[in-house]
């Protein structure tokens, strides 16, 4: 398939890799210019391209940007055809982000997300840290495969994400529609908390959806706080034992 990525950090330059490697004809852009990650995109087998150039001629998109970049890309999805599944990987942090109203009243992030870009979402590969979704990827059948949930409410662009989540090294899970994507958000069981299918399966359905903003700004609070000190696997525990 053909590949856009909106964003060149951690996730989306991971998976301009992984995705290449599976043969998929990969475009990565981000806000500065293509002159700004020549190098990046020729080491992960990307092409370097302005934004406008990610999203045109090509069968899926991926945004990786913060979620307050959301209102900045609209624009560029505006011409792009009903058909090309558009994928989000972006979370809520009021602290970066913003408060925002409608989201602290209960609407799910994704809902809110999907309403600024005026498109349909699916919401993949923001429930794993960028060194897992880098360093833990294994075959499909391994009995070490960690899973990745899947929201979205268009089985065929859902069909194409699960799919994809698969090649980079992870069971996809469906974790139902969009406006039950906050089960998979920040402050949840689900987020970053490296789960095989039946453990993540079992994380959504014990979803808090009052507790999880709560969660999630203990824990931010607490990873800021330790500096050098914060590791992975200190993220990776700290995610269960808050979240539990």
């Amino acid at each position: 398939m053909k590949i856009g990525i909106i964003g060149a950090g951690n996730i989306g330059a991971t998976l301009a890799r992984k995705l290449s490697n599976q043969g998929h004809a990969v475009k990565l852009a981000n806000s500065r210019g293509p002159d700004t990650i020549m190098d990046l995109a020729q080491e992960v087998g990307a092409i370097a391209v302005e934004r406008q150039e990610a999203v045109n001629d090509v069968d899926v998109i991926i945004l990786s940007t913060p979620f307050d970049k959301h209102a900045e890309l609209a624009a560029l999805l505006t011409g792009v055809p009903e058909n090309v599944v558009v994928i989000d990987t972006s979370n809520y942090y009021p602290f970066r982000d913003g408060d925002i109203a409608d989201i602290n009243n209960g609407k799910p992030e994704s809902v809110f997300a999907s309403e600024v870009l005026k498109r349909p979402l699916i919401k993949a590969w923001n429930a794993v840290l960028a060194a897992t979704l880098a360093e833990k990827g294994v075959a499909d059948g391994s009995e070490s495969r960690f899973a990745i949930p899947v929201a979205g409410d268009s089985a065929s662009a859902k069909a194409v994400t699960l799919a994809l989540v698969n090649q980079t090294g992870f069971d996809a899970v469906d974790a139902g529609p969009l406006n039950e994507s906050w089960r998979q958000q920040p402050g949840t069981p689900a987020y970053c908390t490296e789960l095989k299918t039946d453990e993540l399966n079992l994380a959504l359905q014990a979803a808090d959806k009052a507790r999880a903003p709560l969660n999630r700004d203990v824990l931010i609070n607490e990873f800021m706080a330790a500096g050098d000190q914060l590791t992975h696997d200190v993220i990776i525990a700290r995610n269960r034992a808050v979240t539990a």
